[in-house]
Formats: structure tokens, C-alpha cells, sequence
């Protein structure tokens, strides 16, 4: 089981700010495929994955890094300094 949790805009278009998975996904990469398979608001949110960031048990990560023994995923838009 994976807690994949969303932020911001994800959130909104979601509907969701978080949810428990079951999934068989090795990558985040497979992960965002899974999802944005389930519905129509999933493909939203996930339809320009360079408008996106991921952390995997709170530690930024690339789409590719896999999910084994992982417990948390968390998927929010790139953040700005000022």
C-alpha cells in the first residue's frame, strides 16, 4: 500500500488531497500511468508532467524512481522563491 498524496492544483483537479493505494506499479512513472488511466480528472491533473514535481517518503525524486518498499508519494507543481 502506497499513501500518494496531492497538492495544490493536483488537489483541486482531483477532487482529492490524498488517497491509499494498492498498486503494483514499480515507478513513480507506472504510477502516474495507473492513475490517469482511472478517470478523467487523473489524466488532468497528470497531462503535462513537466508542470509537476514528486517526492517519494518526502524526498524529491524523478518520474522514474521506482516505488519499491516506498510508502509515500506525494505529487505537487514546482515551487517558486522569492
Amino acid at each position: 500500500m502506497i499513501e500518494v498524496l496531492y497538492f495544490a492544483w493536483l488537489r483541486e483537479r482531483i477532487g482529492l488531497p490524498k488517497e491509499t493505494l494498492d498498486t503494483q506499479a514499480a515507478t513513480v512513472m507506472d504510477l502516474v500511468s495507473e492513475l490517469s488511466s482511472r478517470e478523467d480528472r487523473y489524466a488532468l491533473a497528470f497531462s503535462d508532467l513537466s508542470a509537476l514535481r514528486v517526492a517519494v517518503d518526502q524526498e524529491l525524486a524523478e518520474f522514474d524512481a521506482p516505488l519499491k518498499d516506498v510508502r509515500e508519494v506525494a505529487f505537487f507543481p514546482p515551487m517558486t522563491g522569492g
